[in-house]
């Protein structure tokens, strides 16, 4: 069954009815506004923001630094106690919902980073709890179990295929791409513009790098784990391999299978509708590789043992490689238990962001003697052009039709503002995400595994 992400249990106090939107409550969204208007004179020292509301237009920052200033319009107020009770989510949301307007949501996110430390008392006891809770929550509460699994996936991945395929490329690949010199590398759109194909060609570097890593061969079988749309099974179908993948996904299965016959591959490639905790026993030791690209995140950190002794259990016991793609979070950011934020609520329901050593030790610890780390790889900063890409294709590509079908799909967004909010939740996202990456406040990693004492290729 399909459904959208649903709003936050704090973000439905907000609504028409909802026991925060009183008009009696009217003291505490002054009491929330000068509070931190209070931490915005005192926090914000690099940059330049301006906020105006009903009570006028606010200087913050410096207004002699020759940077362009950040120009936040308040439409409603309710936009601060957002914010004191969800802190990342509440600014979402209230973006989302129609709060404020913003001459620039990349430079708002900016701006936020650059000030982190001064900004820091932005997160008030009430939404650290909540914080805390979260974590807590999504870490040690089976949120990544059999069926739970299921709904995430489901949540994630089957908005609609028209929609998805409005902003990603031809192959439909809904991870980071990446920049070579042809398309003038990771900022080439912002020296030179963008050009039609350019996010193809990215897309199938990636595809066939990855491949590359698995060390495949003619006649090799390969394991994937997260289908996506079919793009990486039927490259590696036309390399001369056998593929089975493995998605949650109904919707993706569905036009996986279309594009694996469209190719004339149907032969070669075998789309699942299965969990990787549910693989069939004949799988067993039969895979020369696995490869899963940006999946592992929804694995949780509870179920990488699971995750990792699926991985031996259906790779051949000598010669086997696993080549693995994820966001990720920088050493000194990582935590074992990750709170809810705004991708992790209205993208990918309780996931987590390893780091590059997290990860590594996971397999080392989970399944003893029976991996090798071979390589690691830093992709984050092709992400932001792929984020840039999508967006523009998201601005170009959401047709009427497309409305329609949404619409027929999910009956709530014939509410306009319903509409508006999905929109935007996307628009935050490729913002969003696009400032963290540039940042280097979370990367995009690529680990290859491999059975030990198995060389590459002949070296004696």
């Amino acid at each position: 069954m399909n459904q959208l992400h649903p709003q936050t249990f704090r973000s439905r106090l907000f609504d028409s009815y909802g026991f925060l939107a009183s008009k009696g409550l009217d003291i505490f969204r002054q009491y929330a506004r000068d509070y931190l208007m209070d931490i915005l004179k005192r926090g914000v020292v690099k940059g330049q923001l301006l906020v105006q509301d009903h009570q006028g237009t606010h200087h913050f920052g410096n207004a002699d630094s020759g940077i362009e200033p950040v120009v936040l319009k308040i439409l409603n107020d309710n936009m601060w106690l957002r914010i004191c009770l969800s802190h990342d989510l509440g600014l979402s949301e209230a973006y989302m919902f129609g709060d404020f307007e913003v001459s620039s949501l990349q430079g708002l996110l900016n701006l936020w980073l650059d000030n982190r430390d001064g900004l820091a008392d932005v997160s008030t006891t009430i939404s650290a709890a909540f914080a805390r809770y979260s974590a807590w929550a999504i870490g040690s509460l089976g949120r990544q179990s059999l069926s739970m699994a299921k709904q995430n996936a489901e949540m994630a991945y089957n908005v609609s295929n028209e929609f998805m395929a409005c902003f990603l490329s031809e192959e439909m690949m809904y991870s980071c791409a990446i920049w070579g010199p042809e398309e003038g590398g990771p900022r080439g759109d912002l020296i030179s513009g963008p050009t039609h194909g350019d996010l193809e060609a990215a897309q199938q570097r990636k595809i066939h790098h990855i491949l590359e890593k698995a060390r495949l061969r003619s006649g090799d079988r390969l394991l994937e784990i997260g289908s996506g749309w079919g793009a990486m099974a039927i490259a590696a179908a036309r390399l001369g391999c056998q593929v089975d993948t493995v998605t949650l996904s109904m919707e993706q299965k569905k036009l996986a299978e279309a594009r694996v016959c469209g190719a004339g591959l149907a032969d070669r490639v075998r789309v699942h509708l299965c969990d990787y905790r549910s693989l069939p026993k004949e799988f067993e030791h039969q895979f020369d590789a696995l490869v899963s690209c940006e999946m592992i995140e929804a694995v949780g950190v509870k179920h990488t043992k699971e995750y990792f002794g699926m991985a031996d259990f259906t790779l051949k016991r000598d010669r086997a490689t696993m080549v693995i793609t994820a966001t990720s979070r920088p050493e000194h950011r990582y935590e074992v238990f990750q709170s809810d934020d705004f991708g992790r609520h209205y993208h990918w329901p309780n996931s987590h962001l390893p780091s590059a050593t997290s990860l590594a030790a996971a397999v080392q610890n989970d399944v003893p003697g029976k991996f090798v780390l071979y390589n690691l790889e830093d992709h984050g900063i092709h992400y932001p052009r792929t984020l840039r890409e999508w967006g523009r294709r998201l601005e170009k590509n959401f047709t009427d039709e497309i409305v329609q079908n949404l619409q027929n799909t999910y009956p709530e967004l014939q509410d306009p503002h319903k509409l508006a909010a999905f929109v935007k939740r996307w628009r935050y996202l490729f913002a969003y995400a696009e400032v963290g990456f540039a940042r280097a406040y979370t990367s995009c990693m690529c680990w290859t595994f491999t059975r030990p004492e198995n060389v590459s290729e002949a070296c004696a």
